[in-house]
């Protein structure tokens, strides 16, 4: 076998070696002090709007806690995204569907509809997870807003991809499995304001109880005719 052939071999041999390690490293990361959200979050679909609301708590390996941390966001005057994962990496697609959105505005002179914020996140969050890196990046959204089309509510999944829902969206772990059950049986169309409100602090309550990585207190927005209203605390029961 000629020296060419070796270094060939010896090259592949090193780049499944660097894949194996790289596997290694993300199937331990849990042992690592990774700042994640942990999380609870949903999104409602009402009669008159949307309601979205998170739980408050950040956690990262072993259980860990690290205390609050704010996971209900005004993108725009008329988009709020909930966030859920590895908090860099909810920093980083934040920032860069931030600016993007600005920019939009300013060269269109107009808002950004709420399928345009929400194909942004999924392009972003495509990307982010598929990068070559020893840590994965997940970032999981429940975005939603108004726009001239109407209320729209998109589950943004890390690896990408958006779906529009008609009913519900959750993110997080444990917490929000929990609430899609707590959805399914109790979500209706027609839903009021006020019944959306309590149902999501219901999702989020219960979470609380079953899932570690969910409490410190939580965040909800009522999104209406009136457009985006102000993020508020919320105690939980």
């Amino acid at each position: 076998m000629n020296s060419r052939a070796n270094k060939k071999i010896y090259k592949s041999t090193l780049f499944f070696k660097s894949i194996k390690e790289s596997i290694s490293f993300k199937m331990n990361e849990e042992k690592m002090n990774i700042a994640k959200t942990g999380t609870c979050t949903v999104g409602l679909i009402c009669k008159d709007g949307i309601i979205l609301a998170a739980d408050q708590r950040m956690s990262g390996g072993e259980g860990l806690i690290f205390g609050k941390m704010k996971k209900v966001y005004k993108l725009t005057d008329n988009v709020v995204v909930t966030t859920a994962g590895n908090v860099s990496d909810i920093q980083y697609v934040m920032k860069l569907a931030k600016a993007e959105l600005q920019l939009k505005r300013i060269k269109t002179k107009k808002l950004p509809s709420v399928q345009e914020a929400a194909n942004l996140f999924a392009t972003i969050c495509y990307q982010n997870i598929r990068k070559f890196s020893t840590i994965v990046g997940i970032s999981h959204f429940v975005l939603g807003g108004k726009d001239s089309h109407g209320f729209g509510l998109y589950d943004i999944t890390p690896d990408g991809s958006v779906v529009e829902e008609k009913k519900f969206a959750t993110s997080g772990a444990y917490g929000s499995i929990i609430g899609l059950g707590l959805l399914d049986n109790e979500w209706k169309p027609n839903l009021s304001m006020e019944e959306g409100k309590k149902l999501a602090i219901k999702v989020i309550t219960t979470a609380v109880k079953r899932d570690a990585s969910v409490g410190e207190g939580m965040d909800i927005v009522i999104i209406d005719k009136n457009g985006v209203g102000e993020i508020k605390e919320e105690k939980l029961a």
